[in-house]
C-alpha cells in the first residue's frame, strides 16, 4: 500500500488551470490507474485534443460544456462522463466559477491533436502537430 500525502502531490499548472496528480506510475507506484485533479479557471476554453484511451472525468464543483466528436453536452458537480478514447474533445468552464474535477485513465495515456496540427496558441506542455505524448500529471 502507498500513501500519496497532499503535500507530496504534484502540481502542474497550464494556462487553463492546475493539473494535481492524484495516484500514477511515478507517484503512488499506480501500475493501473492515473488519477489527477483538474482545476479549471473560470471561462477556460480548453485545446482540442484526445486521448488514445477512454478516461472517465467526474465533476466536483462548477460546471463545464464538453464538445465530444461533435456534440456538446452541459456537466456540473456530480456528474460524471466517460470519454471514448480517439473521439476529439474540447472544454468550456464555466465562467463564473471554472470547475473541478478528478480524471482517471490508464497510465501511459497518450493526449494528441486530432487532425494533426498544433493550435497556434497552444502552450508548451501540448502535443506539437503529429506528436502524440503522455501528459505529466499522467505518468
Amino acid at each position: 500500500m502507498t500513501v500519496v500525502l497532499g503535500a507530496d502531490s504534484r502540481r502542474i499548472e497550464t494556462p487553463n488551470g492546475v493539473m494535481t496528480t492524484l495516484a500514477s506510475p511515478s507517484q503512488g507506484a499506480a501500475g493501473q490507474v492515473a488519477m489527477w485533479r483538474v482545476d479549471a479557471k473560470p471561462g477556460m476554453v480548453g485545446p482540442v485534443h484526445a486521448f488514445d484511451a477512454e478516461l472517465v472525468w467526474t465533476w466536483l464543483d462548477g460546471s463545464a460544456v464538453v464538445e465530444l466528436g461533435g456534440e456538446r453536452y452541459e456537466v456540473g458537480a456530480g456528474d460524471t462522463m466517460v470519454l471514448p478514447a480517439d473521439v476529439s474533445r474540447q472544454m468550456f468552464a464555466d465562467g463564473e466559477r471554472g470547475f473541478v474535477s478528478v480524471v482517471v485513465a490508464p497510465p501511459g495515456a497518450q493526449v494528441y491533436n486530432p487532425g494533426g496540427v498544433s493550435e497556434a496558441d497552444a502552450c508548451d506542455l501540448a502535443p506539437k502537430d503529429d506528436e502524440r505524448l503522455v501528459p505529466p500529471w499522467v505518468r
